[in-house]
């Protein structure tokens, strides 16, 4: 289960939590301009728009779990378990596999406008990776450097392509009925409210933020949307780079999930927010947290040879970072 928002100061910022029960040796990958992407049913591209993106360790493939490319388009990819269907080839369709999404989208698109219209002529056809890597059931959120956000959801009858006006998306239920959800909670305010129960007795404001009871706190995916979409929604601070960055991780913390609340199974077995991402996407600046660094460590896409044909990695570093002042 994961969250994804964005998140418009002076820059556009977008990223996610990507919680999960085990990790995949994430890394920090930049796939340069001249690394070839090789397709299961397409034609393979040589050249395309260089990306920066959070991808499981395996080698010589970038199986991004969120991206950007260096004309600020972004996407993360959150699981869409019972929902998500990945269909046969088509003829006449551009039929890539879930995985090449990230690629295909991000090595040939600009902005969200490019990669709708690259959408309208998509089949996510169903093919593994690998016998071990059997395909994930996803659906995408996809931002650009104005702010435009959509949601992309594979179901039987084809991709559906949401307008995402809260620039937040988690898990199930689908986008549209995410969405429908937040009108039980339109009377929430960032401010104190006013005594509309009666006007035969007075009510006291007894604290700060009554104005929210009713938001929901709990970890299910429908509760972690309205959460995260009061919370960005809500958020204030200076359009200075780093207190914009420090607020995107605030809103994504909102709703992290800790080791141990949410059981999987036995033996100590947890769903725990592994890492949180954030990107500025108009500078190619990827900043993380990982469970155990609390710490923000940043990598710059465009400090690295982007014409190269290798992959270029990090491992992220997950262990405490602890300032000792004394």
């Amino acid at each position: 289960m994961c969250t994804a928002s964005n998140y418009i100061t002076e820059s556009h910022y977008f990223g996610r939590n990507f919680d999960y029960e085990i990790s995949y040796n994430e890394r920090v990958t930049i796939t340069p301009r001249n690394y070839e992407f090789k397709f299961r049913k397409i034609d393979d591209i040589k050249s395309h728009y260089a990306i920066i993106g959070i991808a499981a360790g395996v080698d010589g493939y970038p199986l991004y779990y969120d991206a950007c490319n260096e004309k600020g388009l972004a996407i993360a990819g959150l699981n869409f378990e019972g929902n998500a269907v990945y269909l046969e080839e088509k003829e006449g369709m551009i039929n890539i596999t879930p995985f090449e999404l990230i690629p295909y989208l991000l090595g040939t698109a600009e902005s969200v406008d490019e990669a709708r219209r690259l959408l309208g002529e998509i089949n996510l056809v169903d093919i593994n990776f690998a016998d071990e890597l059997p395909l994930s059931p996803l659906h995408w959120m996809i931002s650009d450097n104005e702010g435009n956000a959509i949601v992309v959801e594979p179901l039987a009858d084809g991709l559906k392509v949401y307008d995402n006006p809260v620039g937040v998306l988690t898990n199930n239920p689908p986008f549209d009925k995410q969405l429908f959800s937040l009108n039980k909670y339109m009377g929430l305010s960032c401010r104190n409210p006013e005594n509309t129960f009666s006007d035969s007795f007075d009510l006291d404001e007894y604290s700060r933020g009554m104005g929210a009871i009713g938001l929901p706190g709990d970890l299910s995916s429908s509760s972690r949307f309205a959460k995260v979409a009061f919370t960005r929604a809500n958020s204030y601070s200076h359009i200075d780079e780093a207190s914009s960055v420090s607020q995107f991780f605030h809103i994504l913390q909102s709703v992290e999930q800790q080791n141990g609340c949410t059981f999987i199974s036995d033996p100590d077995l947890y769903e725990y927010t592994i890492y949180t991402s954030c990107y500025n996407t108009q500078k190619g600046l990827l900043y993380y947290k990982t469970y155990n660094n609390s710490q923000i460590t940043c990598v710059n896409l465009n400090i690295e040879d982007l014409d190269s044909e290798k992959l270029i990695n990090y491992s992220l570093i997950c262990e405490e970072q602890i300032n000792f002042v004394n």
